[in-house]
């Protein structure tokens, strides 16, 4: 994977996104480390250099906790030449354009052939998920996951999100112990007691599929054990209380209530997303709590991905413009679905 041994990190402020974006503070009532330059169907981005403490001041309930000193921090490892990507196989707009990443405006709300469209997404990115857990072992490098990864996309006749989003160079990202996400695949081999999150997203006759979650490696301790299994319940708990007209923010709020159970901080510049047509769009969910407005729609998808950690909250990015990892280098842990709200309830698409 990546290290921030060598580099001089950068102390990131509060910014927006899932594993790739950061959202605008004049919409969702957050400072920015993205700077954001409004049109007329989409919200752009650049990076910017911020440095901030506040956040720990503010919301971090960990930092009294040291990172784990049997651990090496990250370093970075070799990363590969691009993957082809079959001609025939239909690109999403961002690919040719080469856009910067940002959140569209207007929410996901799909007919009867668009929700078929996105259940066929769905499914095929989480068969893809399975099948990269199924090789994390001691000895693999995270290039390795992301060949396998990407062979599999294209045999489906489908595009892999990632690929020249934003320009980020691998077709999954895979996040490894402090990385919280964006880490991008490399020549570094996975580690016996690491734990990584692989987050896949394909594009499918025109509509993307994305959920990600965290493995184990090897031999585990029962510290990285019990965040993976607090996180994932994190989003179990979430998706539970979907349904039309209930508001956004009581995602963030039973999500924040069963770490703080646990003693576990969440990530706050990390968000959901709506995704369908477009890779990210609104609403953004947030994953602690908050007060912003807003209430699920029938027929409307979305992403639900909470990130937590041992220690700080507080990211830092390096210089790659996209590993982002713990201030103190404390384990992070994720898992990510993408759900679909029905009469009944949320249905969840990237359930294998």
């Amino acid at each position: 994977m990546v290290a921030a041994n060598p580099i001089q990190p950068r102390l990131l402020s509060t910014f927006l996104g899932d594993c790739r974006f950061f959202p605008s503070d004049s919409t969702h009532s957050l400072r920015r480390l993205f700077h954001f330059t409004s049109g007329r169907d989409r919200v752009s981005m650049q990076a910017s250099r911020t440095f901030s403490g506040i956040t720990s001041l503010l919301f971090n309930r960990s930092t009294q906790k040291s990172a784990d000193s049997k651990r090496n921090r990250l370093k970075p490892g070799k990363v590969s030449p691009l993957r082809p990507v079959p001609s025939d196989i239909p690109r999403p707009p961002y690919v040719k354009s080469r856009k910067p990443a940002g959140i569209a405006s207007g929410p996901e709300i799909h007919d009867e052939k668009g929700i078929e469209c996105m259940r066929a997404s769905g499914k095929l990115a989480a068969q893809v998920l399975q099948h990269a857990g199924t090789l994390v072992k001691p000895g693999i490098t995270t290039d390795e996951i992301d060949q396998a990864v990407h062979q599999m996309i294209i045999e489906n006749g489908a595009y892999p999100s990632p690929l020249g989003y934003g320009g980020f160079p691998k077709s999954v990202c895979t996040s490894v112990n402090e990385c919280i996400c964006h880490g991008i695949p490399d020549s570094r081999a996975l580690e016996d007691g690491d734990i990584v999150n692989i987050d896949v997203t394909v594009y499918l006759n025109g509509y993307h599929g994305d959920t990600s979650a965290t493995f184990f490696v090897g031999d585990v301790d029962e510290e990285a054990r019990n965040l993976v299994k607090v996180t994932k319940e994190c989003l179990d708990k979430a998706i539970s209380i979907c349904a039309p007209g209930v508001e956004f923010k009581k995602i963030g709020k039973i999500i924040h209530d069963h770490a703080d159970e646990h003693k576990y901080g969440v990530v706050q510049q990390f968000v959901g997303h709506g995704v369908g047509r477009v890779f990210h769009s609104d609403p953004v969910i947030l994953h602690y709590r908050n007060k912003e407005r807003g209430r699920m729609v029938l027929n409307q998808t979305f992403t639900i991905e909470p990130m937590l950690t041992v220690g700080s909250i507080n990211p830092i990015i390096w210089d790659d413009n996209w590993t982002v990892v713990t201030q103190d280098g404390s384990l992070s842990a994720q898992f990510e679905h993408t759900i679909l709200i029905r009469d009944d309830g949320a249905e969840i698409l990237t359930k294998c």
